[in-house]
């Protein structure tokens, strides 16, 4: 008699209980399912993993990939930084005839309409940089990103060419908003790619360290200009001298990325392909977003989830946070930019740390206690913002910036390995930028819910909803420190740290294998008492 006869047997003499079925029903499902995988492995002849299979990661190379894309990366939040810092400059500029409130808001507004463009950016990018490899696709996102922030120097006034000026400035916000769509993404694949395993939490921590680099930069660059013409000069034309300085970086940043191979695990994916599938990758990926939504739906979440707290709190602290100083609560302009200079400053040397950490505890703490954090002192935080003493309000914005110190200290080496190498670029461009197209409305909308309800604690408000979202993420997202990227060998910093990974490996497969003979035990165990149970089986 066969096993699915003996269970039917069972269920019509009643005399077994509906876990014991259940338990049944699962074995032999279970059966099925090791069976098939059981085959499919035989058909791939799936060899064991050696020492020559772990790709040793050069130094050298390592430090050139991460400095490369960093200053990309410092790049795009250069450019934030100066037009979070000047808004109440550009609004007077491109906006003369409308109120300070409505001035400050169009500027903003021109800030968070570019967002609109960055999933198309992401999209045509993503599928560039997993046809052609990373690297020429950063190559020239950070062309176009350069002479669009340098060409916003270059635009009139609205005194000289009225309603054009507006328009140009939004024109060249898009154009910097498809670039920077292929961006983020592309640097963080970048230095995930080139990164060791059991490092990929440091040295994707440098990614955002360049982003804070570029945000102090910018706001420098501006307090400096200020300081050294005056605010009425700085009105009048100091105010493009920052985004000219937007090309010479991108030239640097050019070069340097011009100069880099591409990354092992994308090399990887290359060489296994054979012949017919090469022409298939000239072709472009074949997996469409609908796929990768269907197949890939948990880990789609997860992203979208991370990048809203992590951005929306990035802009609510970076670019909103000055503008609100000076605008809403009335403090010095000059002295509001230095408190949020001094407060990035101390994010800088935070940053590393975080990634550090997450190496050894994981990245899914940072998140949970982030995310914690933020719904517990959004409020707090701004009471001490809103107290006008200077070191109180220091504080308040400390506590932003450490909380958000959490979310950028693991955000770089967590996305990229939530994908496989192959869908890896179009999957993450595609949903770092639809998350980042609600993020980027965080200028514009904050200071709207404020003029609206007047009360200066809707920010707080705001990131208390985001808190929630984060929590969720940080719970169920896949721990993914000290693991090999998907569809990639697992990569070392050298030869014996590649010896200790492959122990790892080969202790983890035993594991497995003890656990799995555990459980074939127990279900035999409880099919001999379901036997035992039935008159007529033993017959």
């Amino acid at each position: 008699m066969t096993f699915l006869a003996m269970l039917k047997f069972s269920q019509r003499s009643g005399l077994t209980r509906f876990s014991s079925v259940r338990a049944v029903e699962n074995f032999i499902n279970n059966g099925n399912r090791d069976r098939a995988i059981f085959m499919k492995l035989r058909r791939k002849r799936v060899k064991p993993i050696a020492l020559d299979d772990v790709t040793i990661i050069d130094d050298a190379r390592l430090r050139k990939a991460i400095t490369a894309a960093s200053l990309g990366n410092a790049m795009e939040w250069f450019d934030f930084g100066v037009y979070g810092f000047v808004a109440y400059a550009l609004g007077k500029v491109f906006f003369p005839g409308a109120d300070p409130s409505l001035q400050m808001i169009a500027a903003l507004g021109t800030f968070s309409v570019p967002f609109l463009i960055r999933p198309l950016g992401g999209l045509f990018f993503g599928r560039l940089g997993d046809k052609y490899g990373r690297q020429k696709i950063l190559s020239i996102t950070i062309i176009i990103m350069s002479i669009s922030t340098f060409c916003i120097g270059l635009i009139p006034s609205y005194a000289s060419i009225g309603i054009w000026a507006p328009i140009l400035l939004l024109l060249a916000k898009m154009a910097q908003g498809f670039s920077v769509g292929g961006e983020y993404t592309g640097a963080s694949i970048f230095v995930a790619e080139y990164s060791p395993d059991r490092k990929r939490g440091f040295m994707g921590s440098w990614l955002d360290f360049g982003s804070i680099a570029g945000f102090v930069l910018g706001a420098g660059i501006v307090v400096l200009i200020t300081a050294v013409i005056g605010e009425a000069r700085f009105l009048e034309w100091g105010w493009r001298l920052p985004f000219f300085l937007a090309l010479p970086l991108g030239m640097i940043g050019l070069y340097l990325r011009h100069a880099l191979e591409e990354t092992p695990a994308f090399q990887q994916h290359v060489d296994k392909l054979e012949q017919g599938d090469r022409d298939g990758l000239r072709e472009g990926p074949k997996v469409s977003f609908k796929e990768i939504a269907t197949k890939h739906w948990k880990s789609l979440l997860s992203c979208i989830g991370l990048v809203i707290a992590t951005n929306v709190t990035y802009y609510m602290l970076l670019t909103y946070m000055p503008s609100y100083l000076a605008h809403n609560l009335h403090y010095s302009e000059d002295h509001g930019v230095l408190i949020i200079i001094a407060i990035m400053l101390g994010m800088l040397f935070v940053q590393p740390v975080m990634g550090l950490l997450s190496d050894r505890f994981g990245r899914r703490p940072f998140v949970i206690i982030g995310s914690i954090s933020l719904l517990i002192f959004a409020i707090p935080a701004f009471m001490l913002i809103n107290s006008n003493v200077l070191g109180l309000i220091f504080a308040g914005l400390l506590i932003l910036a450490v909380i958000l110190n959490s979310f950028t200290g693991v955000m770089a080496s967590s996305l990229p390995a939530m994908f496989p190498t192959h869908i890896r670029y179009s999957a993450l461009a595609s949903a770092f930028n639809i998350s980042v197209l609600v993020a980027g409305l965080t200028p514009t909308l904050a200071a709207w819910l404020v003029e609206t309800t007047n009360n200066l604690y809707m920010p707080a408000y705001y990131l208390m909803v985001v808190a929630v979202i984060g929590l969720i993420t940080g719970i169920t997202m896949k721990e993914t420190a000290n693991k090999p990227l998907k569809g990639a060998t697992p990569a070392a910093s050298d030869i014996g740290e590649a010896r200790e990974i492959l122990q790892e490996h080969h202790d983890n497969i035993e594991q497995k294998i003890e656990d799995i003979d555990s459980e074939i035990k127990r279900l035999e165990s409880q099919r001999s008492n379901l036997i035992d149970q039935h008159p007529r089986i033993n017959e």
